[in-house]
């Protein structure tokens, strides 16, 4: 009995061993057939790997991501949280399109625009001289519409005016509306280049300066994708920002998007974008957007390193879209930030936050005049949902209403 009793004890501790070891595997099964290639520095066997390196001025690029660099399973739906360690996000369905726009339309209406309604009064008045259209070129020239097209629009008025003869509120507004809305010009192409190609996926890339709400952009966008039925993987290429990557990667998480990120402070930027956009690759995703640091646009070395994360990602693939997130209320700032972004990267679009938080909405048109390239997005809030397409009448409309 004595010589029995060990051997029972001995397969009773092996038994809850295997027990405790059957989840562990399970997980870590399920996480190599999602991502065969997990992209970790500490990873001896990827250090000492081979693979193809990408050559830069400013170094080398390894295929497993010498920079820290680890895929995390966001479908997970964790995230790391200081306090609890790890917190549960619940994942969330974003808002259809038509809701968004609905939403936006009516925040732009209550916003404090000193354009459609400065100019509708001045147009009104019962006799329009000289002084007059002194105040209507001033209130444009309020708005931020940008010396050009404020001309362009006071001769366009003047002529209309001139011809029109009775002005009633019914036909100042409608007069003013055809004008609004060829100023803003309706002919741009404002769609976003998230159509995945036949062996990869469409890439894009999201810049501008620190506080201006890009990293929120990102992850709002996403949204916008998922509400798209696209599939779509973030990377996390601001390695600066304190908590950057953890921002992002909740956003995903929201919406069930998973997240390359790096594990080190001040990883190389150009080596998150690379594994991000690889990854996208081997998994097959519609869209993998990465976010980049916010770059002072009067730094020429942190400029320079921008376009070093454009050229390391178009090793793999080709950047379908790059998008410009510019603080609407910054006005004549924010389009000098746009000029020097468009001499570094090749900008295709932009996004305006805030628009909601200015009376200026003249920008819109500065900027397009300026760089020729369409505001393609919106942000009129906080929230979630709170990011649509730029649609040119419902603008002009909100406008004047």
């Amino acid at each position: 009995m004595n010589d029995i009793l060990p051997i029972v004890l001995s397969i009773l501790v092996a038994l809850v061993v295997i027990g405790a070891l059957i989840p562990v595997l399970i997980k870590t099964r399920r996480n190599i057939t999602r991502y065969p290639e997990t992209r970790d520095a500490n990873d001896p066997e990827v250090r000492s790997g081979g693979g193809t390196a990408v050559e830069e001025s400013t170094g080398t690029i390894e295929r497993g991501g010498p920079a820290g660099v680890e895929l995390d399973d966001l479908d997970t739906t964790t995230v790391p949280d200081d306090a609890a360690g790890l917190e549960t996000i619940p994942v969330e369905t974003p808002l259809p399109v038509a809701g968004r726009l609905t939403r936006l339309r009516e925040r732009l209406v209550r916003s404090n625009n000193i354009m459609g309604k400065g100019l509708l009064a001045l147009l009104s008045s019962d006799r329009i001289d000289e002084g007059v259209w002194d105040e209507v070129e001033e209130t444009l020239l309020l708005a931020d519409l940008g010396t050009e097209p404020t001309m362009q629009l006071v001769d366009a008025l003047r002529e209309r005016v001139k011809v029109l003869g009775t002005r009633t509120p019914e036909h100042v507004k409608a007069m003013l509306r055809e004008e609004l809305i060829k100023l803003v010009d309706p002919t741009m192409d404002r769609s976003l280049n998230v159509e995945r190609h036949a062996d990869k996926p469409a890439v894009m890339m999201v810049v501008g300066v620190n506080g201006v709400g890009k990293t929120t952009t990102v992850g709002k966008l996403a949204r916008v994708l998922v509400a798209e039925d696209k599939d779509v993987l973030l990377g996390a290429a601001d390695t600066f920002r304190a908590a950057a990557a953890e921002q992002l990667a909740t956003w995903g998480a929201r919406v069930g998007v998973p997240t390359v990120k790096s594990d080190i402070d001040g990883a190389d930027p150009a080596s998150v974008a690379y594994e991000a956009v690889k990854a996208g690759i081997e998994q097959e995703v519609d869209v993998v957007m990465i976010d980049t640091a916010g770059r002072l646009q009067n730094k020429v070395g942190l400029m320079d390193e921008l376009g070093k994360v454009k050229r390391v990602v178009e090793k793999l693939a080709e950047v379908d879209e790059v998008l410009l997130v510019l603080d609407a209320t910054t006005g004549q700032n924010g389009l000098n930030q746009a000029r020097v972004f468009s001499e570094v990267v090749n900008i295709t679009g932009i996004v305006l936050t805030k628009l909601d938080g200015t009376a200026k909405g003249g920008i819109v048109v500065a900027i397009q005049k300026s760089l020729g390239v369409p505001v393609k997005l919106v942000g009129l809030g906080e929230g979630a949902d709170d990011l649509a397409p730029f649609d040119t009448e419902s603008f002009v409309d909100a406008l004047l209403n």
